[in-house]
């Protein structure tokens, strides 16, 4: 007997979304568009350097977890503890920098900035409450 068609794959039903509705890996995109490259935030050959040199220095995470534990994660990352948002002298300050575990920092990011672009919650003093 001949093929039925019966080994086709169901579509899927189209979705009504919202005008202006944006998936989450949309609106990543534009947000990575917007922000510019590593290099033009300042994460460049020289920043490479520094960093890499702060992490010999400086090997395991000083994230507040970390110091907790027996054995802290070793750091893979270094992290502005202030948001330089574009000051160099902060950048640039190493008493401004940890070093962090990927796994903390990329906690820690969006904990403070909201992570994918999305904003942060209000704090309770931002609220009025």
């Amino acid at each position: 007997m001949g093929d039925t068609g019966s080994s086709l794959m169901p579509f899927r039903p189209p979705q009504h979304l919202p005008a202006g509705y944006q998936t989450a890996h949309a609106r990543k995109r534009a947000h990575d568009r917007e922000r510019g490259t590593t290099a033009q935030r300042g994460y460049g050959s020289r920043w490479q350097r520094e960093a890499r040199r702060y992490l010999q220095q400086h090997p395991t995470c000083a994230c507040e977890e970390c110091r907790g534990l027996i054995v802290p994660r070793p750091a893979q990352v270094v992290d502005h503890v202030i948001a330089h948002k574009g000051d160099p002298a902060l950048f640039w300050n190493p008493a401004n920098w940890q070093a962090m575990a990927k796994l903390c920092h990329d906690r820690k990011t969006v904990r403070e900035d909201g992570g994918l672009g999305h904003p942060t919650p209000p704090t309770l003093a931002e609220k009025g409450t």
